[in-house]
């Protein structure tokens, strides 16, 4: 016998009813999904635990993270997409930041949780 699924089915619709009504109203499925979908990519992680630090120019972030500028270049574009990282042109170098203090927390909060074992 399984101790990881319910050995009858039996719906409880009051729970049902309220986790169905905050996920069509509060809950923007979609877009949590394509934000943990763009840190499940190891390459994209580095870059966003990079960028945790402090601002970095492209080149120094392309030697940190071990791949070619061309390929930098489209992780960042991903994840510019999504609004996790922007930029700032100065002269011929090009900066990235994160966005808001919201992406730390977030991996701080990750951080903690995995350290708790």
């Amino acid at each position: 016998m399984s101790t990881e699924v319910c050995e009858v089915n039996i719906i409880h619709q009051e729970a049902v009813d309220r986790a169905k009504e905050k996920l069509s109203k509060e809950v923007a499925v979609e877009e949590m999904a394509g934000f943990f979908k763009a840190v499940a990519d190891p390459t994209r992680l580095k870059i966003i635990l990079a960028l945790q630090l402090s601002e970095l120019c492209v080149c120094d972030l392309a030697a940190i993270v071990g791949i070619s500028i061309s390929g930098l270049s489209h992780q960042l574009r991903y994840l510019r997409n999504l609004n996790i990282v922007k930029n700032r042109k100065t002269g011929k170098l090009v900066y990235y930041s994160l966005t808001d203090s919201h992406i730390n927390q977030l991996l701080s909060i990750v951080n903690e949780h995995i350290n708790e074992k």
